[in-house]
């Protein structure tokens, strides 16, 4: 049943959340050294409280922009508690299992665009490949293409040094992903180009590829990694987007509350790819050039994309009322 809260409600409660939000002002000020211990305490105290309205807030839809402010003053207090804790690998653990799942389907819609410009670079790259060869040419470069003219892989030097391989490969993996996550401080700009430009260059080798009959060496090579490398550039992409969306369309928040919001909300969301793109990149420099089985590295492929599904659409617990 919709719950309509009084006005005697929300004035009963105004008084706490102007309370936290001098004390999470006074906090932004000094970082934390501003505040006794007892405020602290009263900090704490008063997130749970105010944690509680939320939830109440949230039943009512004529509240729903009172609802986005408390919200907004929950996630800044969230900060400043929590990021004062000693963190360590439990919690970060515990975080990949339960927090980064939650994560990332609060920001499914960035993720799905973030897709969206991928797909939308490789249909756009087969065909102007299929109409004029230079194109890929052009995307591919000369090493890819002359591996292709003399049909043979241009990753098969992986093989001979794939510890070495495997280090630079984890490296150049993370830096296009976090570039495709800094893009969204060109207001999503480069987030856009980066997820765009990766797909063309993937279509492009596909289309070369077929054309040479080369499609099972090409596929059989990209599946085991790929299918965590590709959705971990399009989340690190995703998160690029969202911060480009709290630039350009701040809503009710002042400017600077939206950008900061934002970027905590992306540094969460791309914070997942660090050990998707651990695994892939140990992956390609070991497993995915080497000659095993095509058989094998498709099912490889499909499990881990299964599993990787598993993990951030499995059925979750209801989550609490503390700030998204």
């Amino acid at each position: 049943m919709q719950t309509v809260l009084s006005n005697h409600w929300i004035q009963k409660r105004q008084p706490h959340w102007e309370r936290l939000t001098t004390l999470v002002a006074a906090a932004d000020r000094e970082r934390l050294r501003g505040l006794s211990r007892g405020e602290l305490q009263e900090m704490a105290l008063l997130y749970r409280q105010v944690a509680s309205d939320l939830s109440t807030l949230r039943q009512d839809s004529t509240s729903a922009a009172l609802a986005l402010q408390v919200n907004h003053l929950l996630a800044r207090a969230h900060h400043i508690i929590y990021s004062s804790r000693k963190s360590n690998w439990r919690n970060f653990l515990l975080f990949l299992r339960d927090g980064y799942p939650r994560v990332f389907r609060q920001q499914i819609g960035f993720v799905f665009a973030a897709t969206v410009l991928l797909l939308l670079g490789m249909v756009v790259a087969a065909a102007f490949s299929l109409a004029d060869p230079r194109f890929t040419a052009m995307l591919a470069g000369p090493r890819v293409m002359g591996a292709i003219a003399r049909h043979r892989m241009w990753t098969e030097s992986i093989v001979s040094v794939a510890p070495q391989a495997a280090s630079g490969i984890m490296t150049n993996n993370l830096s296009v992903s976090f570039m495709a996550f800094g893009g969204g401080l060109l207001f999503g700009a480069g987030s856009v180009y980066l997820l765009f430009f990766n797909g063309l260059l993937l279509g492009a080798v596909a289309v070369a590829c077929q054309q040479a009959g080369m499609s099972v060496p090409l596929w059989s090579f990209v599946c085991p990694h790929g299918s965590l490398e590709l959705p971990a550039i399009a989340i690190a992409g995703a998160a690029g987007l969202r911060l480009g969306h709290g630039m350009l369309f701040p809503g009710i928040y002042r400017w600077k509350d939206s950008v900061a919001q934002a970027g905590a909300e992306a540094v969460m969301l791309v914070s997942g790819t660090i050990p998707m793109l651990f695994v892939a990149g140990c992956l390609e420099g070991f497993f995915s050039p080497s000659s095993a089985p095509v058989a094998l590295k498709f099912s490889v492929g499909a499990g881990l994309f299964l599993l990787l599904n598993l993990w951030l659409f499995r059925p979750m617990p209801a989550a609490s009322s503390e700030p998204i």
